[in-house]
C-alpha cells in the first residue's frame, strides 16, 4: 500500500474514521458514513458524494495527435461546491499512476494520491463552498475508440472515468466546457455548440461553448475526417457527420435520416409538451459502432450501416432504422433531460426510449402494423432471455458502477417495454401520458429513480401498482398458460384459464390479454383479465364451440401460451396479421419446450407457408424459425435433406412473389441454408457475375454477405473473399473485411491462429468485426474443429467484461454458442459452471442465457440417446 506523508491509506481511514465518531459524541451529524476506497464507483461512495457536491463544472482540455499511438496530453478544471466533511474527496480515474502528472487544489499543488482508480483529496486542501482542482494528466485509451483517421468517446455507463478524471455518477450532473486540439483536416463535434476554431499550422482548435447539465456518461465528442452535411427543418438545424462514400447510399439516405428525426422530435415534443430541451441536436454515423446508436446530448452516435440503406433495403431494415433513430431521439427527455440516480435504473430510460419509438413509428411510419412490429420486435427476444436458467429480472440491484454493464440486455430492451405497455392498458392512455409528463417536469435536469414515476402515477389509477410493479419489475420468468374448453351440443359451457410459473415458483402475473375464437365465418375476439391462477372467462359461456382457439391473438400478453393442436393445419387461414405472428412465435416457444410440435413438425408447417405469408414482418419471422431449425434444431446427418427441399421452395416461392421486399427475405433464407451442391453453384454464379436473380436488389453489402456465405462452405473457388475485397471501395468496409477473412479461412491452422489473436485486447479492439468473426467462426459447418474454441472462450469472458463495452460480454457469448446443438459442446458449458462454483452471478447469468439454445437443441435432438 502507498504512503501518504507517513500514513498508510488505510491510517488515514481509521484516523479519520475516528474523528467522525468523536464528533457524533459531542452532538454533531455527519454527512455520511465514510465511504470506502475500492476499485469501481460503489453506491455508498455515489451517495456520499451526492451529499457533499453541488454545482459541478468541467473545463477539458484534449491534444489529440495524428497518430493514434501516440499519448493524449490533456488538462482539467473541475469546479464545485463542496460541503465540509472528513473523508478525502475521490475523484474517479481508471488509470495507471504515472498518466497524472499534476494536481492542484485551490491554485496550491498537492501531493499526487491515488488509489485503486481514484485520485484522493484530503479535505485539509478544501474549503466549504467553491473549490477548483486542476489536473494535468495523459488521457485514457480504453474508451477513446481511436482510429487511423477518427476518434470517438463512448463512455456509457461508467467510462468517463477511463479517458479523463471524473465524479463518474449519473447523479452527478455538470456542465462541460471543451477545448479539442486536432489535426488541421479533422471535425469536430461534442455536446455544446461551437464557440471558435484557432488554426496554427498543421493543428486546428475547436473550443466548444459549455454544455447542458448533463452526466457524466453522457459526455462526447467525436473528432476526425468526417463529411457535415446540414439541413434545417422546422426552424431547427441539424448537422450531420459521417464517413460514408456510397453516393447512391447517401443519395438514397440523407433525406429519409433528417426527415425521421424531426418527425420523432415533432411527436415528442407534443407528446411530452416540454420543447426540445438541449441547445443543438447533431448526429454522427461511425463505422462498425459498437450500438446501434448513442443518445449523447447534441451529437447522437449512430452505426453507419444502420442509417445508410439503399434501394435493396427491406421493409424491416426500413422499420428498424427509423425505430433506432426515434429511440435515440426519445432518450433526449427520457434518459437525457431526467436521468436515474443510479445504474440499478438503467433500465428506465431504455424502457421509455423503446415505447416511445414504438408510438413514434406507430405515427409516423406508412403502411407499417405497429402491433405486428411491436410483437414480431420485443416479445421473441424478451422470451430468449426470460425462459432461461439465467434470466434476470428488469429492475436489479447493483453495489458497484464497474458492474452496470452486466445490467443491460434483452430484459431491459424487449421485456420492459412489453411491461410498460401491460401499465398503459392498466391506468389507460391519458392517465399515464398525464403522469409521464409530470414526471418529466418535475425532475427536469435532475435526476429521478423508479419509485418517483410509481408514486406519481399511483395517483392515477386505482390498481394496486406496487404489487403489480413488485412481479413484472422486479422478479424474473414468465407465466405459463393453459385453458379448459368445456361445450355441450357445440356450445361453450365454460371457459377456464389459468397460469403459473414456468420456473415453478408461486407468482402471479396480473395481465391483459386476448384469445380468439375462430369460426369458419368469422373471429371472435374475448379479453382475458388474468389477475388471478384461475380465472372463468364468462363471456365465451352459450357461444358456437369454435374449430379451435388462438391464444394472445393481439399480440400484448406475456407468457408461455398453449397451442391449440387444431390450429395447426389452418395456419394460413388466420387472417390477422398479428393474430398470426403471435401464433408462430407461440408455436416456436411450445417446440424449444418440448411440447406441441416438434422441429421436424414445425419445419414442415412453416415450409407451406413460404409462398402464402402476406406479411413481409411475419415472413421474416418464419424465415428466421426455419433457418434456427435446420442449423441448431436438426440433426447433422438429416440437415442435408430438409436443406435440400427447403432450397428449392424457398428459390420457387421467390420466384412466384411479387413483393421486392419479400422476395429479398425469401432469397436471404436461400443463401442462409444453402448446402447442395447445386444451390451453392447458382449463389456462386450470382455473386461472380453480381447478377441478382430477377426483382431483387443486391447491394455490395449484399454481395460481401455472399462471398462470405461460400467462404465458410469452402466453396471450391480460389480467392473469393479477395476479389470481394477488391471491388469494395469504402475503406472502412474494406478494414471489416480484411479483419473477418482468416476466420474464413479454409484451413484450420489459419482460422486457430484467429482466433488465438483474440486473446489480446487491442486485437478486441473492432467489437462488431469480432463478433461477425465469431459467429463465421463458429458457423454450424466449422463445428467439430471450432468446438476446441469453446474452453478458451469461456475463460476470456471476465476478462472480456472488464475490457469491452457494455453488450460485448453477451454478443461475444452468443456469436460463439448460438449455433452449437451437440453434447460435446453443451458438457464444454457444463464444466466451466463447475469449475467455477462462485464465478460472478452476472456474467454467469448472461452464460446461462446465451447457451439456453444449446442445451435445449442438446435435448431435443439428442434427447432420446
Amino acid at each position: 500500500m502507498k504512503k501518504i506523508q507517513g500514513f498508510t491509506l488505510t491510517m488515514f481511514l481509521f484516523a479519520t474514521s475516528l474523528f467522525l465518531v468523536l464528533a457524533c459524541s459531542r452532538k454533531s451529524t455527519p454527512v455520511s458514513t465514510l465511504p470506502a476506497v475500492e476499485e469501481g464507483v460503489l453506491e455508498e461512495l455515489a451517495k456520499h458524494r451526492k451529499q457533499v457536491l453541488s454545482q459541478i463544472a468541467y473545463r477539458i482540455s484534449l491534444e489529440i495527435p495524428a497518430q493514434k499511438e501516440e499519448p493524449i496530453d490533456a488538462s482539467e478544471t473541475i469546479s464545485f461546491t463542496w460541503k465540509k466533511n472528513s473523508a478525502p474527496l475521490q475523484i474517479d480515474f481508471r488509470e495507471e499512476r504515472d498518466h497524472i502528472k499534476r494536481v492542484v487544489v485551490n491554485q496550491k499543488e498537492v501531493p499526487i494520491q491515488f488509489e485503486k482508480e481514484h485520485i484522493l483529496i484530503r479535505p485539509e486542501y478544501l474549503k466549504a463552498g467553491e473549490n477548483k482542482v486542476d489536473i494535468a494528466f495523459i488521457a485514457g485509451n480504453l474508451s477513446l475508440n481511436r482510429n487511423p483517421e477518427y476518434l470517438y468517446t463512448l463512455l456509457v455507463p461508467d467510462r468517463a472515468r477511463t479517458v479523463f478524471p471524473c465524479f463518474d455518477q449519473p447523479s452527478l450532473k455538470a456542465t462541460y466546457e471543451l477545448s479539442l486540439t486536432v489535426p488541421h483536416d479533422w471535425q469536430a463535434v461534442a455536446n455544446a455548440p461551437l464557440r471558435d476554431t484557432l488554426l496554427t499550422e498543421q493543428r486546428k482548435t475547436y473550443h466548444f461553448q459549455p454544455s447542458d447539465l448533463i452526466s457524466t456518461y453522457l459526455f462526447s465528442f467525436v473528432a476526425g475526417k468526417f463529411e457535415r452535411v446540414t439541413r434545417n427543418i422546422g426552424g431547427r438545424e441539424m448537422n450531420f457527420y459521417h464517413r460514408e462514400t456510397d453516393t447512391s447510399k447517401i443519395n438514397y439516405s440523407l433525406d429519409s435520416i433528417f426527415a425521421i428525426h424531426a418527425g420523432a422530435l415533432q411527436f415528442l415534443e407534443e407528446y411530452t409538451q416540454i420543447p426540445y430541451p438541449f441547445q443543438k441536436f447533431d448526429f454522427v454515423a461511425i463505422p462498425d459502432f459498437q450500438y446501434g446508436g448513442m443518445e449523447h446530448v447534441g451529437a447522437i452516435q449512430y452505426k453507419a450501416s444502420a442509417l445508410f440503406l439503399d434501394k435493396g433495403a427491406t421493409k424491416d431494415q426500413m422499420i428498424s432504422r427509423a425505430n433506432l433513430i426515434a429511440h435515440e431521439t426519445a432518450h433526449m427527455w427520457f434518459g437525457d433531460l431526467v436521468t436515474m440516480e443510479w445504474f440499478n435504473d438503467v433500465w428506465m430510460k431504455e424502457v421509455f426510449a423503446n415505447f416511445m419509438a414504438d408510438k413514434v413509428g406507430e405515427v409516423t411510419l406508412q403502411d407499417n402494423n405497429y402491433d405486428l412490429q411491436f410483437l414480431v420486435n420485443h416479445f421473441p427476444a424478451a422470451y430468449a432471455v426470460d425462459r432461461t436458467a439465467g434470466a434476470n429480472p428488469i429492475g436489479q440491484p447493483l453495489r458497484n458502477l464497474k458492474e452496470a454493464g452486466t445490467l443491460y440486455g434483452g430484459i431491459i430492451y424487449h421485456k420492459a417495454p412489453i411491461m410498460m405497455r401491460q401499465l398503459e392498458r392498466l391506468m389507460g392512455e391519458e392517465a399515464l401520458r398525464a403522469g409521464l409528463r409530470e414526471y418529466l417536469k418535475e425532475y427536469s435536469y435532475a435526476n429521478a429513480t423508479w419509485p418517483d414515476l410509481i408514486r406519481i402515477l399511483d395517483k392515477r389509477t386505482p390498481a394496486d401498482l406496487a404489487k403489480w410493479n413488485h412481479v413484472w419489475v422486479n422478479e424474473t420468468s414468465r407465466p405459463r398458460i393453459d385453458y379448459k374448453l368445456e361445450s355441450n351440443n357445440g356450445t361453450i359451457t365454460r371457459f377456464t384459464v389459468s397460469q403459473k410459473a414456468e420456473d415453478g415458483s408461486d407468482r402471479l402475473w396480473p395481465q391483459l390479454f386476448e384469445v380468439a375464437l375462430m369460426y369458419p365465418d368469422r373471429v371472435e375476439e374475448l379479453t382475458v383479465d388474468m389477475n388471478q391462477r384461475q380465472v372463468v372467462v364468462r363471456e365465451a359461456e352459450r357461444k358456437k364451440a369454435p374449430l379451435y382457439v388462438v391464444f394472445n391473438s393481439t399480440g400484448q400478453g406475456y407468457g408461455l401460451f398453449p397451442v391449440d393442436t387444431l390450429m395447426l393445419q389452418q395456419l394460413a387461414e388466420i387472417r390477422e396479421p398479428v393474430a398470426r405472428a403471435s401464433a408462430y412465435i407461440n408455436l416456436y416457444e411450445n417446440m424449444l419446450s418440448g411440447q406441441a410440435v416438434t422441429p421436424t413438425r414445425l419445419a414442415d408447417l412453416y415450409r407451406g407457408l413460404l409462398d402464402n405469408e402476406p406479411e413481409e414482418q411475419n415472413l421474416r419471422l418464419l424465415t428466421g424459425q426455419l433457418s434456427e431449425i435446420v442449423w441448431q434444431f436438426i440433426r447433422p446427418e438429416q440437415r442435408a435433406g430438409l436443406a435440400g427441399a427447403l432450397e428449392g421452395e424457398a428459390w420457387q416461392a421467390m420466384q412466384q412473389e411479387t413483393s421486392a421486399n419479400k422476395k429479398k427475405v425469401l432469397f436471404k433464407l436461400y443463401q442462409n441454408i444453402a448446402l447442395s451442391q447445386p444451390a451453392q453453384q447458382r449463389l456462386y454464379e450470382i455473386w461472380k457475375a453480381q447478377q441478382a436473380p430477377t426483382g431483387v436488389t443486391l447491394t455490395e453489402d449484399d454481395y460481401t454477405s455472399l462471398a462470405l456465405a461460400l467462404a465458410v462452405r469452402d466453396y471450391p473457388a480460389a480467392g473469393i473473399l479477395e476479389q470481394q475485397l477488391g471491388r469494395i471501395k469504402n475503406p472502412d468496409r474494406q478494414k471489416r473485411l480484411q479483419f473477418i477473412m482468416p476466420a474464413l479461412s479454409s484451413k484450420a491452422a489459419e482460422r486457430d491462429a484467429f482466433f488465438a489473436s483474440l486473446s489480446k485486447e487491442e486485437n478486441r479492439e473492432r467489437e462488431a468485426n469480432v463478433v461477425t468473426a465469431l459467429e463465421y467462426l463458429h458457423h454450424p459447418l466449422r463445428a467439430a474443429t471450432s468446438v476446441n474454441y469453446l474452453p478458451q472462450s469461456l475463460e476470456l469472458l471476465a476478462e472480456i467484461q472488464r475490457t469491452g463495452d457494455i453488450f460485448f460480454p453477451e454478443r461475444w457469448l452468443r456469436a460463439t454458442l448460438g449455433a452449437y446443438q451437440s453434447p460435446e459442446a453443451a458438457q464444454v458449458v457444463r464444466a466451466f459452471l463447475d469449475k467455477n462454483p462462485t464465478y460472478n452471478a452476472r456474467l454467469k447469468a448472461k452464460l446461462q442465457q446465451a447457451a439456453d439454445g444449446l442445451l435445449r437443441a442438446e435435448k431435443l435432438v439428442y434427447g432420446e440417446e
